[in-house]
């Protein structure tokens, strides 16, 4: 997986976002690199690589956008970003540097019984 810095990518918010496989992380992100919460992003990103690894990085981005509308215009709203099953999964298992090696294919769709608000 590719890290690249930029002042531009990703959006305002955001620390890092991963476009096709390229992870995009700010700049001023650049002095966190080696640190727990840095390891813990690319893992993070490193899981949605995977799933669109497997499910093609167009149908990917088509099922992403799709998931997240209908969680925009059903309850409950403020939630909707990380009540999308790819963002569920990649939370859910950010903290465990393992989980990208051990990871079942389809892994957002049937392994999200859990409460990532807890």
């Amino acid at each position: 997986m590719k890290v690249i810095y930029s002042k531009i990518l990703p959006p305002k918010g955001f620390m890092a976002i991963n476009l096709f496989g390229v992870v995009f992380v700010k700049e001023k992100y650049k002095t966190y690199e080696g640190t727990y919460h840095f390891q813990k992003m690319l893992n993070h990103e490193g899981i949605h690589t995977k799933q669109m690894q497997e499910l093609g990085y167009i149908f990917f981005y088509i099922i992403y956008f799709i998931e997240w509308l209908y969680r925009v215009i059903t309850p409950p709203w403020p939630t909707a970003y990380r009540d999308i099953s790819f963002e569920k999964e990649a939370y859910e298992h950010e903290k465990d540097f393992n989980y990208i090696a051990n990871r079942q294919h389809f892994s957002q769709w049937y392994k999200n019984s859990q409460n990532i608000y807890k």
